[in-house]
């Protein structure tokens, strides 16, 4: 609080006189104890509320918001101090001693790091804190790995051994869309259009593109819909009454049981975007017709 006040009085000295310099001092000395015992009465877990309140406005899905959750939670837990009185070598600390009781990789370790780097940044900015404890916790350099994607050969495979016509209608989208598996269960009916065989997907932050799928794609589309009897507007469903909208741990659970059955191993959602396809379908969605 005290070099807050002298760095305003060093700005405002050419400009004020002696007296209102005194008085500015006064003011200020009194609104930031009056600040500072506002803080006081904060809980982290206050804190932690309403910074994920703030997430939820700027239009963070809810699984984020949940991850958010988690892993501040935790780190929380495990500091047992007011976020005002946490330091850098105490969040260093924290994110060595988790990466080896966990065992996790870099990857895992440096998610963890953003999400609270996110945490005391938007306490920075709202003015709880003075400063972040994470600005000198750089990025986590990881080994760039090439990306397992799924083959043409295993795609076929993949194909025959589809018991229903949902579950290859499912295979055909993400395979020639690239799209990912929760842009693929929050699709509508109405999303579809298969005359320009195309549809309009909802990414990360809500926002909108179109994306192109290929003929079998629109064909085992339009097999798979016509077999429909439910007035549910989602292009996906549960297989039984009363035929909710499918989830992501759905396709997921499917995808594994096609797997095991073709002798494919692990095979998920992730592994259908080609990054090669993700670019065509850009190139595709910022072209127009001359």
């Amino acid at each position: 609080m005290e070099e807050k006040v002298v760095t305003i009085l060093n700005e405002m000295s050419e400009y004020l006189s002696v007296p209102q310099m005194k008085k500015l001092q006064e003011v200020m000395l009194r609104v930031f104890a009056e600040r500072e015992e506002e803080k006081k009465e904060i809980s982290n877990s206050e804190y932690l509320r309403m910074f994920l309140d703030a997430k939820a406005i700027e239009g963070c899905s809810e699984r984020t918001i949940q991850y958010y959750r988690v892993t501040v939670e935790k780190m929380l837990q495990q500091q047992e101090l007011s976020v005002r009185r946490i330091t850098t070598e105490d969040m260093r600390h924290y994110l060595s001693d988790y990466q080896k009781i966990n065992n996790c990789g870099k990857v895992t370790v440096d998610n963890i790091r953003r999400n609270i780097s996110s945490f005391f940044s938007w306490l920075e900015e709202e003015n709880y804190i003075l400063k972040s404890p994470m600005r000198r916790i750089h990025k986590i350099k990881t080994n760039q790995q090439v990306k397992e994607v799924i083959s043409d050969e295993d795609i076929e495979r993949l194909r025959d051994n589809c018991s229903c016509k949902r579950d290859l209608a499912i295979v055909d989208l993400l395979y020639s869309t690239g799209i990912r598996v929760g842009e693929l269960v929050n699709l509508n009916v109405s999303d579809i259009d298969f005359e320009e065989r195309e549809c309009v997907v909802f990414g990360k932050g809500g926002k909108e593109r179109k994306v192109y799928f290929d003929a079998k794609a629109k064909l085992h589309l339009q097999d798979y819909l016509e077999l429909r009897t439910d007035e549910s507007p989602a292009l996906f469903v549960t297989l039984d009454a009363p035929n909710e909208r499918l989830k992501i741990s759905g396709v997921e659970i499917r995808l594994r049981e096609l797997g095991r059955k073709t002798d494919l191993r692990r095979i998920h959602p992730h592994k259908f975007r080609n990054p090669n396809l993700n670019k065509i379908q850009t190139f595709c969605q910022d072209s127009t017709p001359y």
